[in-house]
């Protein structure tokens, strides 16, 4: 019998960050927003699903008080490759006008997805709109895109781990892995 695709791929990751590194990370993160909005009304926006682990050990860190909206957007559906098309599945029920917007997303790729978010967002009136990915990728960037907040600045590879996946595997392991070239 043949390995599945999966079984190659977990033959094929390769550690890229340790969940100590991730956690120190997170930790800087969130005391870099503590201190630049401090005494703001803070509303931080998580981008479902890939983020959902990211912020929620982002907002634990948090030392300013804040409400937390997500908002599900997809662009790769089953595969590695971006498909262009945006879908919004959710928006957030947050009123944002007047108050200080962080985007938390678990990585920018291509930038079609953040770019397209922040333009939505842009429209409720927000006092700021800040963008936080814990990946910022800029391989495939097709937009300009700047991040206010990375985590981690990586040129290129497919990553997955800490929430992000690979047609929804592999977001449950604690650490961030680069998968091989030639398995993706």
């Amino acid at each position: 019998m043949s390995p599945s695709m999966e079984e190659r791929i977990v033959e094929k990751k390769e550690l890229l960050y340790s969940r100590e590194t991730i956690a120190e990370r997170v930790k800087d993160l969130a005391d870099r927003i503590s201190c630049d909005l401090e005494g703001r009304d803070v509303v931080l926006v998580g981008v479902l699903k890939g983020a959902f682990i990211f912020l929620a050990d982002l907002v634990r860190n948090l030392k300013i008080p804040h409400t937390v909206d997500f908002v599900r957007l997809a662009s790769y559906g089953s595969g590695s490759v971006s498909s262009g098309t945006i879908t919004f599945a959710k928006d957030i029920e947050t009123d944002i006008r007047g108050k200080d917007v962080v985007i938390v997303e678990d990585i920018i790729d291509t930038g079609t997805s953040i770019a397209f978010l922040q333009e939505h967002l842009k429209e409720r009136c927000p006092a700021s709109l800040r963008i936080c990915a814990l990946i910022d990728k800029t391989e495939r960037r097709e937009k300009a895109v700047t991040a206010d907040y990375v985590g981690f600045a990586v040129r290129e590879g497919f990553i997955v781990g800490y929430g992000l996946d690979f047609d929804e595997k592999f977001r449950c392991l604690p650490e961030i892995y680069v998968i091989k070239e030639g398995k993706r």
